[in-house]
């Protein structure tokens, strides 16, 4: 008995139709109609942070992560949707892999993270 993996994200929205389209449009998040995603097995980290934590803004309560298999060809392709992606050098970690930030539409953080190491059946 335990928990397997996380069932779902819920989160509330001013405008939900139009935040789904924009996630499955750019990320191809939730893209069915009942928000289904199929994922690929890997890492997925829980970690409560400080209130009064600096790693996203003060003024919101999550920021959710994203494993992506490339992050420069998805950085390329959000920006040329209009989307600022952010990069530091700081944020990126040997062995751990490279990190990005995005806002939704609403002003979610979102931080992609390209694992250092290959996704489970790709070849590096």
């Amino acid at each position: 008995m335990g928990v397997t993996g996380i069932g779902g994200f819920f989160f509330r929205a001013r405008a939900p139709e139009s935040l789904r389209a924009w996630y499955a449009e750019l990320l191809g998040i939730g893209a069915d109609s009942n928000g289904a995603w199929e994922t690929q097995a890997g890492p997925t980290i829980f970690a409560p942070f400080a209130a009064d934590t600096d790693y996203f803004a003060a003024d919101r309560q999550w920021m959710l992560n994203l494993r992506v298999t490339d992050l420069d060809g998805l950085s390329a392709a959000l920006e040329r949707a209009g989307v600022p992606v952010l990069t530091k050098p700081e944020w990126d970690m040997p062995g751990i892999g490279r990190f990005a930030r995005i806002h939704d539409p609403e002003g979610n953080p979102i931080e992609l993270w390209e694992s250092a190491a290959p996704a489970a059946g790709v070849e590096p």
